[in-house]
């Protein structure tokens, strides 16, 4: 979120958590992106902030959390305390959301981690709900890339790199014909909590649907070697695509990704990496 916009942002989470019921006279910034994660304090309660126009994505967010917790599904939970819902305020909406005290450090192992993404996706198995289907979201990132105007400092051999990976591994993984589910869509470490109550899920806002293997795309390798049954070699391919999909939401200019373009310039690296290595492995 733009640095302009975080003090009307945090106003706008105080003022709607206190005309739900809650005491809140404080916030505590705990992730600033696209949307602002905010501990409210002292009710101790996460609210979600982005901007109006993130409206339909959060009530979708918050219709889901509610039908996932009734599949014991490993999510983060909504504020018990209040009724669910989307509260508008000053231009953006706001969610509110169960605080989990932290847990002493320990790592995550890597089964720890496919055991609670495949509880996941087998409570989105019990959900029919319309979502999109993960080659929306590729074709979100082609657009992007053909777009002079909104990745300007994208280089034309760069241009060209993303473009033809996204294309032509688009059309692999959909050539593959995987048996296809709801997925959380970014399953990374960034979205996963370690808690008293286990490691749960967080941002539900990325659903979408395609095969088990493009969520498992995005964990660590060593995750991945633990989730039964994934076809190995779609993982791979759905990994590159992933790689190619986050560089080019890097180069939007209007991205507020925090060094955002330091990273852009890493997928980059990691993508023509990941493709050399494919190339070698197909070749044997």
């Amino acid at each position: 979120m733009q640095a302009s916009d975080v003090p009307r942002a945090v106003a706008a989470a105080l003022s709607s958590a206190s005309a739900l019921g809650l005491t809140v006279e404080d916030a505590i910034v705990l992730q600033d992106a696209n949307r602002l994660v905010l501990r409210l304090l002292p009710s101790d309660v996460v609210a979600r902030v982005a901007h109006v126009e993130h409206q339909p994505g959060a009530a979708f967010e918050v219709a889901l959390a509610q039908r996932l917790a009734r599949t014991e599904s490993p999510v983060a939970a909504l504020e018990p305390r209040v009724e669910p819902r989307v509260s508008v305020c000053d231009g953006f909406v706001v969610t509110l959301w169960t605080y989990y005290e932290p847990v002493p450090p320990q790592a995550v192992t890597p089964a720890e981690y496919a055991h609670a993404l495949k509880r996941l996706h087998a409570g989105m198995r019990q959900i029919d709900t319309t979502t999109p289907h993960f080659t929306d979201r590729v074709a979100e990132a082609q657009s992007l890339v053909a777009s002079r105007d909104h990745t300007p400092a994208l280089a034309d051999k760069d241009r060209k790199l993303l473009s033809t990976t996204l294309r032509r591994l688009r059309q692999a993984i959909a050539d593959r014909g995987a048996a296809e589910q709801l997925l959380h869509g970014e399953p990374h470490p960034g979205n996963l909590l370690r808690t008293k109550q286990g490691l749960l899920f967080a941002d539900l806002e990325t659903c979408c649907r395609g095969p088990v293997e493009f969520d498992i795309a995005h964990v660590p390798e060593a995750v991945s070697e633990h989730y039964p049954d994934a076809d190995q070699e779609l993982v791979r391919k759905c990994r590159i695509l992933k790689l190619a999909m986050i560089a080019a939401w890097r180069w939007d200019r209007d991205d507020q990704f925090p060094n955002g373009r330091r990273a852009a310039v890493e997928l980059l690296g990691e993508l023509r990496a990941a493709l050399e290595h494919d190339g070698r492995d197909t070749a044997r």
